[in-house]
């Protein structure tokens, strides 16, 4: 008959001792495996060896569930197969990772980079980015900016002086019409009153008459129009001068210091009384400030002749560029394929050789109509590989074998 012993006298379990190498923990047999390093159980035995933690796998999970996200926002059906394997990685980044979870993620972050193309991972990364998307659009807008004022300012320069330079050529052809006028209609000065003698003659003759057959009031009219335009002519060439940094000076003019002297230069005298005195002395004055105008004029045209052939053509294909890279940065944005690109700099250069040769080229559009040089340059800026390929094309025609008979 079985003796009953009492609990008190049974023996304790007899427990594996703590942190004896090669024996597990007591509990479930190994722990929790969180933030250990994935295992391999495709070694001998079935028991699992750890892999090596690679960054690249977590930076591809971290990519799938980013485009993952950017599909269901967009209304893209993906396929179960490949939502699972992200999961199921997902999962894997917690637990410890296996070889097939990290083939299935790969192969999954593969067939949805192909459907979502050309959207991808790394576009998405740096449209949410605000430290690439900022700096990007503020560096295009700068740039824009700072075209926009130099083109403005150098536009505005060219405006105004080729108005004025038109006008003070428009005053030098009707002057020159009023002085050949005059001297015919009052011919020489009659004897003994020569053209520079004062007004205050005691001639018998009526020097405030023109010769018979003149209408005085013809010519008196003539006169204050001759004297009207040398005013008008020094006046402006003064202004133009201001845009060559005065380039010019004028020394009989710059004699007349004082303020009596410039008025009967360029007045006429009260009463008209010597219609002579009054015509050629004006004639001095005018060849003088005709000498000084034309000097003025071929200064304006050297010096801004040069910028709108030299400069205003690069500045309008770089401004044609920022108008190019705007329009792509707002559409790369708004279809979230935006990558930042040093390559955009590259593109400015080329546009900048681009402006600087699009002179030596005459385009016409159809007969009887042309492109102006800066609207030319503006288009090669915007569209630069359409300029370098008709430059290629040029280039085929002249290496172009002829064909053997």
């Amino acid at each position: 008959m079985a003796t009953d012993v009492p609990p008190s006298v049974l023996p304790s379990p007899v427990r594996a001792p703590e942190n004896v190498p090669g024996i597990p923990p007591d509990g479930n047999g190994g722990g929790d495996q969180t933030g250990k390093q994935p295992l391999d159980k495709s070694a001998g035995g079935g028991k699992p060896t750890p892999l090596e933690p690679l960054d690249y796998v977590h930076e591809a999970l971290n990519d799938a569930e980013r485009l993952l996200k950017y599909a269901a926002e967009t209304g893209v059906e993906v396929d179960s197969g490949v939502r699972d394997s992200i999961l199921r990685a997902r999962d894997a980044a917690r637990l410890g990772w296996d070889p097939k979870v990290v083939g299935d993620l790969l192969a999954a972050l593969t067939k949805l980079a192909a459907q979502l193309k050309p959207v991808t991972a790394e576009s998405l990364r740096a449209t949410h980015n605000k430290n690439q998307v900022h700096p990007t659009f503020r560096g295009y807008w700068i740039v824009s900016v700072c075209l926009a004022v130099c083109i403005l300012f150098f536009s505005v320069l060219s405006f105004v002086t080729t108005a004025i330079s038109t006008t003070i050529r428009a005053d030098i052809t009707t002057a020159n019409d009023l002085a050949v006028r005059l001297r015919t209609q009052l011919g020489t000065p009659p004897a003994p009153v020569p053209a520079t003698t004062s007004p205050a003659s005691t001639s018998a003759i009526d020097l405030s008459q023109p010769p018979p057959g003149q209408s005085a009031v013809e010519i008196i009219t003539e006169l204050q129009q001759y004297a009207s335009m040398i005013r008008a002519i020094n006046s402006r060439s003064q202004q133009l001068n201001q845009f060559v940094f005065s380039h010019e000076q004028e020394h009989y003019l710059a004699s007349l210091t004082n303020a009596e002297a410039r008025h009967a230069a360029f007045q006429l005298d009260v009463g008209l009384t010597n219609l002579w005195y009054a015509e050629t002395g004006r004639t001095k004055v005018y060849q003088h400030v005709r000498t000084f105008a034309q000097s003025v004029l071929e200064d304006v045209s050297f010096f801004y002749g040069a910028i709108a052939a030299c400069i205003l053509p690069v500045l309008y294909a770089l401004f044609g560029t920022c108008a190019y890279v705007l329009r792509d940065f707002e559409q790369q944005m708004r279809a979230r394929t935006f990558i930042p690109s040093r390559t955009k700099s590259v593109r400015f250069l080329i546009a900048a050789i681009g402006g600087a040769v699009v002179g030596l080229f005459n385009f016409t559009i159809s007969p009887g109509a042309s492109v102006s040089p800066l609207a030319l340059a503006f288009l090669v800026g915007y569209a630069v590989d359409v300029f370098f390929t008709f430059l290629e094309g040029l280039l085929q025609m002249f290496t172009r074998k002829p064909a053997s008979s």
